[in-house]
């Protein structure tokens, strides 16, 4: 897997373009292909060449769809890689087995920029904000990139994807099942509690059906902003089209409201509380205004969200 990097376009985030940028191809080097190579006692030496042909391959293939779109052909990423197309089937059986190959590193990649931005966020709002933004950021650094991996092949249940969509369904999902925040002297918001123990079901049928509803959420929040970060993609050129910044506010805006608005809800009924302003209790979690009130505090995740990106600058 690529490590996420920040290249030396405008886009200030991670990215979705592998670093292999001024490193010869596998041919140019003089060493011979690996499949050339004698079998003997050195197998286990043999297979981790292998291994790491394959991935250089693959880090060539994400470069070259970069570059020059998701309908790249295999003659192009084998001449690329400075070698035949033919070698390049020996290490994948055909396209689709690269499509998949590449989208298990980008998964991956994007995967681990979510747990890392969720790991250091002080409340689970700020968590969720963050995430949207490197989805977001991580999406528009390479549109090509991210085509080719979601295109059929690598998006049944079963590929790469699929299990991305279920990992990032329950990362998503942490904050909530944790139940509401509360609210300390000092005006800041922490969990109520921790999760249960991995494997540990919850005893208590509300709290079995908080959590429920976390994951319920969950879901339907990920297909949400995927959904909205593809049609961005497609029309963010366009008059009108939200900057970046913006998109990333209004969906994570959008998305909060809805679970904590239902849970403060629940809770104040169930606490026989009213709210002071005779409202559902949501603004006691701090949820968007719209009126005249609205803080204008507030700062995006990444400060520099609005410089424009040109996600074919790095190279």
């Amino acid at each position: 897997m690529s490590p996420i990097t920040r290249g030396p376009s405008t886009t200030t985030g991670p990215t979705l373009v592998s670093t292999v940028a001024g490193s010869p191809p596998s041919g140019a080097s003089g060493a011979p292909d690996v499949d050339q190579l004698p079998v003997d006692g050195r197998s286990t030496r043999w297979a981790d060449h292998r291994e790491a042909r394959r991935a250089e391959l693959v880090r060539i293939a994400r470069r070259t769809v970069h570059h020059h779109g998701p309908d790249v052909s295999m003659e192009e990423i084998a001449a690329a890689a400075g070698t035949s197309k033919s070698i390049v089937y020996r290490y994948f059986a055909d396209k689709t087995g690269l499509q998949i190959a590449v989208a298990e590193a980008v998964v991956l990649q994007i995967q681990g920029a979510l747990e890392g931005v969720l790991r250091v966020a002080p409340t689970p709002r700020d968590g969720l904000r963050a995430m949207v933004a490197v989805y977001l950021e991580m999406i528009e650094s390479s549109p090509h990139v991210y085509a080719f991996v979601t295109r059929d092949g690598s998006v049944e249940s079963g590929g790469p994807l699929g299990h991305f969509l279920d990992s990032v369904t329950a990362l998503v999902a942490a904050p909530f099942a944790r139940g509401l925040t509360q609210e300390h002297a000092d005006g800041r918001r922490t969990a109520r509690r921790p999760e249960p123990a991995p494997g540990e079901s919850p005893t208590d049928p509300a709290e079995a059906a908080r959590v429920a509803l976390a994951e319920v959420w969950a879901a339907g929040a990920v297909g949400f902003v995927r959904g909205a970060g593809e049609w961005w993609l497609a029309h963010r050129h366009e008059p009108g089209a939200p900057d970046r910044a913006t998109l990333t506010a209004q969906v994570a805006a959008w998305l909060w409201a809805g679970p904590v608005g239902l849970l403060a809800r629940d809770r104040t009924r169930a606490e026989g509380a009213e709210s002071t302003d005779g409202t559902d209790g949501t603004d006691a979690v701090d949820l968007p205004r719209t009126s005249s009130t609205a803080r204008t505090d507030r700062t995006p995740p990444f400060p520099d969200a609005t410089h424009p990106a040109d996600p074919e600058e790095s190279r």
